[in-house]
């Protein structure tokens, strides 16, 4: 009986083994596949002349490079999703500029869900026009177009839109969601510590607050209407539509149909996709020996653009701070202090690099995590050019760490500025007791031995966490002042924690310049004095070994098993979970306006 006992036990472990190693092996080869059809957005392909250059929003453009080793694998079809950087992108678009090859643009916007950020969209909206002025054309086409799809879309000489579809043009709104009823309910308070002067520092009006304080009314008000202003502007400019048609137009909802946004003029005809390919007949492009258009994917094009073999020439690097700034090493999506400090270490070392770019979109977070970013910056600084360029938002931390920069250059709807700090304590004793019958007590040697242990603060406990925060909004204020080469008084004018938008952050002093990445790769190459011959390097580091991807699958199966119709939730959550968790002082700006 034993001996078949341990004979059956050895099959069965046999089989569960042997499943999991076909499982594992299932997972890596997919892996690998899927990571071989990512390089490039698709592979390389011959481009032949007669070619259309298509700019789909399927595939994902991204603010920085992933450094993930399976960033794009979804478990569940074993496959990875087209990714691009947003600096391959642009390159993409601009060698397309100068190259017989290419007939011209199709902006065939699906989705959308390709582009986060509003820098991106701005970006590549700024890309297409300085493509326009080769002379080759650009048109758009969707079935239905967001707001963020139309502004892109706005670029091209002529807009088309299906015959049943739609497009929103209603303005932009933003909105929180205040969680202080949830803790009274829950007995939970929060106790917030940020200096008198940050009225403006309003990522903790939640949990404390039912609705937006008037300062924070006021900044949010003057964001969105900002923002506004910028959309509105180029349209109106591209479309040849007044400003003021173009509120009305919001306002009363009247081009949501088909047939009123050509009545306003917002698109140039109503076809189905099939009929495209009369308009690029018209336009001379001439297709192939089936009858047939020639497309180039942006990833495909990008894929095979032939690489910069220029090794001796003085490099510019770029240096990306993408995410929430934290304590320690780098993961997750986060930036971290330690990891960040010793990037920048690693270029100022090398003496092949004459320039950096500081790429920042960030809403901030750890004050100390910020401030050993921002000693590696003024070492950096130091030696060699240093230019920083603004993704969608570099607030709070994002901006303490650009402020040492030689010339800081942002585009019109990055938001940045938030320069002020917070601490914020959650007492939860009250909760313990009454909710869930849990008590605290114990022995201590000292009277503040026990901070933090589920206790309500002493007041002698608040007045060391004010003290702190004071220390720490001073130090922000003096370095701002002394980076940007500002009178103090005049920092304090426009800090408080105040976040501002790029369109207004240049008028007060904040930034250098309007522009997005490549704007700042060529002013630090200038300022290195090295624009007729230089090469531009991204400094990234791909993390290697069996470790690294077994917990990048991890991260990809959990996010492949998220509820998609739960998304806005899920983003909320990691939001709130990121301030909560955020220890000591934090410089975090929560706040990001995205273009629907």
């Amino acid at each position: 009986m034993n001996f078949f006992k341990t004979f059956l036990a050895g099959v069965l472990a046999f089989l569960v083994g042997s499943f999991l190693s076909v499982f594992f092996w299932i997972l890596m080869l997919g892996m690998i596949a899927g990571m071989a059809a990512s390089i490039g957005g698709g592979g390389n392909v011959n481009v032949r002349p007669g070619s259309i250059l298509k700019i789909d929003l399927s595939e994902q453009i991204v603010d920085a490079p992933a450094t993930d080793p399976l960033a794009n694998f979804n478990p569940r079809t074993l496959q990875s999703t087209k990714q691009l950087s947003l600096l391959d992108a642009l390159r993409a678009i601009d060698a397309a500029k100068d190259d017989d090859r290419i007939e011209g643009i199709y902006l065939r916007l699906n989705g959308g869900s390709g582009v986060s950020g509003s820098a991106i969209i701005e970006e590549l909206r700024a890309a297409i026009v300085d493509f326009k002025e080769s002379g080759k054309f650009v048109v758009a086409y969707n079935e239905t177009y967001s707001q963020g799809q139309y502004y892109l879309a706005s670029a091209a000489d002529s807009i088309y839109l299906q015959p049943q579809g739609g497009m929103d043009w209603m303005g932009l709104a933003s909105n929180t969601l205040f969680y202080k009823g949830l803790f009274d309910k829950l007995d939970l308070k929060a106790e917030v510590f940020r200096p008198t002067a940050c009225k403006y520092k309003s990522a903790v009006e939640p949990y404390i607050l039912d609705k937006m304080s008037d300062a924070n009314r006021l900044q949010m008000q003057q964001l969105v209407n900002s923002l506004w202003k910028t959309i509105a502007c180029d349209v109106a400019a591209s479309r040849d539509i007044p400003v003021a048609t173009l509120n009305r137009i919001a306002d009363n909802l009247s081009a949501t149909l088909p047939e009123e946004a050509l009545k306003q003029g917002l698109v140039d005809a109503l076809i189905y996709e099939d009929q495209m390919d009369d308009v690029f007949a018209s336009l001379g492009v001439e297709t192939d020996s089936n009858d047939e258009y020639r497309y180039v994917s942006l990833g495909q094009y990008a894929s095979q653009l032939p690489a910069d073999m220029r090794f001796k020439a003085p490099q510019v690097a770029i240096v990306y701070a993408d995410g929430g700034i934290v304590d320690g090493e780098s993961s997750d999506g986060s930036v971290g202090g330690n990891t960040l400090a010793a990037k920048l270490a690693e270029v100022r070392d090398d003496d092949r690099v004459k320039a950096v770019v500081l790429r920042v979109n960030s809403p901030g977070g750890s004050a100390l995590a910020s401030d050993i970013i921002w000693r590696e910056m003024e070492l950096l600084k130091a030696e060699k050019p240093v230019i920083v360029s603004m993704g969608s938002y570099a607030a709070s931390g994002g901006y303490y760490i650009s402020c040492p920069a030689d010339a800081i250059v942002a585009d019109k709807m990055t938001l940045t500025g938030s320069i002020g700090v917070f601490g914020m304590f959650v007492d939860v004793h009250a909760a313990l007791k009454n909710k869930l019958g849990i008590t605290v007590d114990g022995v201590k040697s000292n009277a503040s031995a026990d901070m933090g242990m589920m206790k309500p603060l002493t007041p002698a406990q608040r007045a060391t966490i004010m003290r702190g925060v004071d220390k720490v909004y001073d130090t922000f204020t003096t370095n701002v002042a002394e980076g940007r080469n500002l009178p103090l008084d005049r920092v304090l004018e426009i800090a408080g924690g105040r976040v501002w938008t790029g369109d207004d952050a240049l008028g007060i002093g904040l930034i250098d310049s309007y522009g997005g990445l490549t704007a700042a790769i060529a002013i630090a190459a200038d300022k290195a004095e090295i624009a007729d011959d230089y090469r531009v390097v991204e400094a990234v580091d791909q993390p290697t070994g069996l470790a690294a991807i077994l917990a990048s699958l991890n991260a990809s199966v959990q996010a492949a098993f998220r509820r998609p119709d739960l998304d806005m939730l899920t983003a909320e959550y990691c939001r709130l979970r990121e301030i909560l968790g955020q220890q000591g002082m934090v410089m975090y700006s929560p706040y990001q306006v995205e273009i629907r």
